[in-house]
């Protein structure tokens, strides 16, 4: 540590009533000045003390920590006045409240500092995040930064990089890279191995670096950061509303600049090799143009990284833009390099409460995020909509998506880029609440419409409820949806509606629930609905991937919507109008139908009808298919499906379903191909293993493959023409996650989440 930061130290210690304990029991291990030897760490501007209350501070005294500090059962006197100094010493600017002008020192801020730092939403990213460095940092901390950059160099979390040496753990270390060819590089360290590097230049791009591509690298002794040029009245404004950052909170921002529309293109359009929604097209349609890896070569398949989240079933899709990968586990978003899987930064909140969360956004259940220009959309498993800078990982802004309406809301879903809106739903279905569709300006979070998928009493709808069930009747929105920017049209798949299995109180179709609504996306009016399982009682939600897609149907070109269907059937319809085309089944086992009439309404059969001792039904609860990934190969002219064959026992009461065993007739998931115009089957390849291991879905790619996670825990390549399995890799895990595909470096890879790892291949 340099001699006149331990002086400045010392001497602020020193300043302040040194209790006579610290130097009997405390000085031999910390040092008189409170900043550690060899035998214990410092006691002063330590993050670890900041976080902790006077309370946490006196056991920790009393008990002291396990392995380490002995505890000290002083007399309540001496114990009292030894944690209120250490306390003392740690308190961070934000509880100080420092003399000073806030507000001009904000306006100082907002001139001199903000191009490069965020705060509370706004600013630039050549430097971190400083919404909450008023909590994190000590006035003297501050004072010291803003005097003497360099006394932060080389630091995270406030622990110290020996010398002035390049650290790899700093993510605002300088550096200046120089290249085989002879060229330049120069930016922010963001992250580092022996053999690659992750480069934030200054212009605001990550540069993915491969070791074979640099000479050396040489950190730069001086932080980026200039000191603070002011009098001493200017830098005592800007500590004092700095002090006051406290953490980004709930609500929108006051303003803040559209996206620009090469941004919303990018999404809406994506170049060969980025994947920047859920589906990586808005059409919801998983088959990429990418041709690198083929028939002809998968057999050479090779895993190239893996990446280890703290959740043992992922089931999210990454994200990739610019080579950067976006991955997420419950409550955490990380950006990787997706050459290596080495990690950029990660976002991480606290798990919400359990106890007020329904459904498998307790469980950890979610599925992706979603980019638009500098930002990554995220949505917490308490029903937060959050956005957050996609260089930095530093939070922007974040809203709560339920309005005060009944139910214990969750979210599963990636969120969704519609122009320059963000749109989410909830999950939490099987239990009361109320389910809606929400966008968000993503600039701001500003709520720009909602769209209740249960209609209030006397909407248009509500005739279709008849009872009390409409106050709190299901119609959670728990899947991503797809999006056609040429009629700007949004379609959102809609829950089962609750009670699930009983609807003496709901009686009549119970829309918007089991449907496919089709939303404008500027106002989120309804154009059209479809519903699949009217007056549903076996929990069949609609929550099944809509692909969209362009082709000949019946002899003429047409805009057409297709879903694998929970209740079994294939449907075809007309995404312009809504009309019915086809329906078809693409299970065997389907006994609560007899058919769909001329307008694709089922002829439901009444022996179905779930009672108080049970009835077997066919498909199971879990449905024919379920939320995992389906594709359209526009070569084949094929669509490709994970279908499953069970059936349950329904009841109307306690305990719903219960499976259905039958030794001669097992469960059974199938890999299919269908033929959109006919539905009908044209290969399959049966799985073996366990369905309800298997919630892989699939991804179709133009060099004529079809990638899926098969039942027995493989990860496997197939032709997409016939099915035949072509290369394969064991992983062991159960799948919950569908595949993706993305170039970097001018090579195709293809990713899945497999378990807790994210894992990559691509050609030797």
């Amino acid at each position: 540590m340099p001699y006149f930061l331990l002086l400045l130290i010392s001497a602020a210690v020193a300043a302040q009533e040194i209790p006579a304990a610290y130097g009997k029991y405390c000085a031999a291990c910390h040092a008189d000045s409170a900043t550690g030897t060899d035998r214990g760490p410092g006691l002063i501007d330590t993050r670890s003390l900041r976080s902790r209350t006077e309370a946490q501070i006196r056991g920790i005294i009393r008990n002291g920590t396990r392995g380490g500090m002995p505890g000290f059962p002083l007399p309540d006197a001496e114990l009292d006045a030894l944690t209120k100094a250490v306390h003392s010493w740690n308190a961070s600017a934000f509880n100080a409240h420092p003399a000073g002008d806030a507000a001009a020192g904000k306006a100082l801020f907002e001139q001199r500092c903000s191009a490069c730092h965020m705060a509370m939403g706004k600013g630039g990213s050549n430097g971190p995040d400083l919404s909450n460095v008023g909590r994190e940092f000590t006035l003297r901390e501050l004072e010291e930064t803003l005097k003497n950059p360099n006394s932060r160099k080389g630091k995270r979390n406030g622990a110290a990089c020996p010398g002035w040496a390049f650290c790899p753990d700093d993510p605002w270390g300088v550096v200046t890279v120089k290249m085989k060819d002879g060229s330049s590089l120069r930016g922010f360290a963001r992250s580092r191995g022996a053999h690659d590097l992750q480069l934030q230049t200054f212009d605001g791009n990550i540069k993915l670096v491969p070791g074979t591509n640099y000479l050396a690298v040489t950190a730069e002794k001086d932080s980026y950061m200039p000191a603070f040029r002011g009098t001493e009245g200017e830098r005592r404004d800007v500590i004092a509303y700095l002090a006051t950052l406290g953490g980004v909170g709930l609500g929108p921002l006051p303003a803040a600049a559209p996206p620009a529309a090469a941004d919303v293109a990018r999404v809406q359009a994506p170049a060969p090799g980025e994947w920047p929604g859920y589906h990586g097209l808005p059409s919801g349609n998983r088959h990429s143009g990418l041709a690198q890896i083929t028939t002809a070569n998968a057999a050479r398949l090779k895993p190239v990284w893996s990446y280890a989240l703290p959740h043992p079933s992922l089931q999210t899709t990454p994200l990739v833009a610019d080579g950067v990968m976006y991955v997420t586990a419950p409550n955490q978003v990380c950006a990787l390099d997706s050459a290596t899987g080495r990690e950029i930064w990660c976002w991480v909140r606290p798990r919400g409460d359990a106890r007020k969360i329904s459904g498998d956004a307790a469980k950890g259940a979610q599925r992706g995020a979603a980019l638009l220009g500098d930002r990554v959309f995220f949505a917490t498993d308490d029903a937060h909509m959050v956005a957050l800078n996609r260089l930095t990982g530093a939070l922007v802004w974040q809203v709560y998506m339920p309005t005060g309406d009944i139910g214990n809301y969750g979210s599963t879903a990636a969120p969704m880029v519609v122009g320059n809106l963000v749109v989410g739903g909830v999950g939490g279905g099987d239990a009361p609440l109320l389910g809606f569709v929400v966008a968000y300006e993503a600039a701001t979070g500003k709520e720009a419409w909602r769209f209740r998928t249960i209609p209030k009493r006397g909407e248009k709808g509500a005739e279709t409820w008849g009872g009390k069930a409409i106050d709190f009747g299901g119609g959670a929105t728990w899947l991503t949806g797809s999006y056609d920017p040429q009629s700007d049209t949004l379609y959102w798949p809609t829950g089962n509606p609750y009670p699930d299995t009983d609807g003496t109180d709901r009686g009549g179709d119970n829309l918007y629930t089991n449907c496919v609504v089709a939303l404008d996306a500027k106002t989120g009016k309804l154009k059209w609905h479809f519903q699949f399982t009217p007056h549903d009682l076996w929990d069949w939600d609609a929550t099944e991937p809509l692909v969209l897609v362009d082709a000949n149907f019946k002899g003429r070109p047409r805009k057409l919507l297709l879903q694998a269907n929970r209740n079994g059937y294939f449907y075809v319809l007309d995404r312009t109008t809504g009309e019915y085309l086809l329906g078809a089944p693409f299970v065997k086992r389907l006994t609560w139908s007899t058919g769909l009439d001329a307008k694709g309404r089922p002829q439901v059969n009444p022996a179905a009808k779930p009672t108080a001792g049970g009835t077997k039904v066919c498909p199971a609860v879990r449905g024919a298919t379920n939320w995992y990934s389906t594709a359209y190969n526009p070569a084949t002219k094929l669509f490709y499906v994970m279908a499953v064959e069970d059936c349950n026992m329904y009841r109307a009461a306690g305990s719903w379903f219960v499976p259905y065993n039958d030794p001669a007739n097992p469960p059974e998931k199938v890999l299919r191909a269908l033929d959109i115009e006919t539905g009908k089957i044209v290969w399959e390849v049966p799985q073996i293993g366990a369905p309800e291991a298997n919630y892989s879905g699939v991804l179709s790619t133009a060099g004529g493959l079809l990638f899926y996670g098969e039942s027995g825990g493989t990860f496997a390549a197939a032709d997409a023409k016939t099915g035949k399995t072509l290369w394969h890799f064991p992983t062991g895990q159960a799948w919950k996650a569908s595949p993706m595909t993305y170039l970097v470096h001018g090579k195709q890879h293809v990713a899945i989440a497999a378990g807790g790892q994210i894992l990559a291949f691509s050609l030797e």
